[in-house]
């Protein structure tokens, strides 16, 4: 090969050599200062562009989790709620039973009487304060303000698909309209309303005797057994809830994992690779700048010729 002054084609080597070693160095770098492959579409468009649509899911989904959480304390406060009013309704039924035992007595049916006002108020005041951050399920129809219920349904999304179920407590308490108390919806009692306890209950009239006479105490303890039916058919509902939400949830954080482990697939870079790789362009960065420096001394050398 001819030496020129002019033209140094082992110096001109030697640059874009050196220049494609900085340039693969420092993406190398790059990858072991953000841990990532892909940072930008530069690096890689498609896996940019499906990492970037992953990444939408997870935070989709995030929401989604989220909401299920929220609708599993709402579902959890109501059953809990109806529980206990189920516990309450097998009292009601006991003493509305006993009321053909005491006919006779006017004091005895005072008392049993004020026994189950007692029992309905308790029912009445467990369905207005079975509210978790405005929703209240076993309310009327209706906003209630007074009491800072603002729903008496709950709809919330399952999936990232969008779908969606609702909890209308109507559906199972027939009862339950505007303005009507708890007792009211069941039958039970009367001159409530949802915000205030029954006045009076369906089984014994002012007058302190049996509403409809004894002969109507089946009919009475009919009431109760619906009320009771009711209650169960509701609390099977909310533990059916409970279970779509548990699963979902369940489901749904797993699919966030799975997406964030295949954004990461995509995106991750391989610390030991990329060390492996950052050692060795840092080898051949070196030995560039030092054939660069050789192939630039060629020149000089020249010299000596015409010494």
């Amino acid at each position: 090969m001819s030496l020129s002054v002019n033209t140094n084609t082992s110096s001109m080597i030697a640059i874009e050599t050196l220049n494609a070693t900085e340039t693969s160095l420092s993406k190398t770098q790059n990858a072991v200062s953000t841990g990532l492959k892909v940072a930008t579409s530069a690096d890689n468009a498609a896996s940019y562009g499906i990492a970037q649509q992953m990444d939408g899911n997870i935070a989709g989904q995030g929401a989604v989790n989220d909401g299920l959480t929220y609708a599993s304390q709402v579902v959890s406060s109501t059953n809990t709620a109806a529980a206990k009013i189920l516990s309450i309704l097998s009292s009601v039924q006991s003493a509305v039973t006993s009321l053909g035992d005491n006919s006779g007595s006017a004091t005895a049916m005072e008392q049993i009487a004020t026994q189950i006002d007692g029992y309905l108020d308790n029912i009445d005041t467990i369905a207005r304060t079975a509210t978790f951050n405005g929703v209240n399920l076993l309310s009327g129809t209706g906003t209630v303000t007074t009491l800072g219920i603002t729903a008496n349904t709950m709809t919330f999304v399952t999936g990232l698909t969008g779908d969606t179920s609702t909890i209308n407590t109507q559906a199972y308490i027939s009862g339950l309209t505007a303005g009507s108390s708890f007792s009211m919806a069941l039958g039970l009692g009367s001159g409530g309303s949802n915000t205030v306890s029954a006045t009076a209950n369906a089984f014994v009239s002012a007058a302190g005797s049996i509403s409809g006479g004894v002969s109507a105490l089946n009919t009475l303890i009919s009431k109760v057994t619906d009320a009771i039916k009711e209650m169960t058919a509701l609390t099977s509902k909310l533990g059916s809830e409970t279970n779509v939400i548990t699963t979902m949830a369940s489901y749904g954080s797993t699919l966030s994992d799975n997406l964030t482990s295949g954004v990461g697939a995509l995106t991750d870079a391989d610390m030991t690779a990329e060390s492996a790789k950052l050692t060795s362009l840092q080898t051949k960065q070196s030995l560039g700048i030092k054939a660069l420096m050789i192939a630039n001394s060629q020149s000089q050398n020249l010299l000596s010729l015409f010494q």
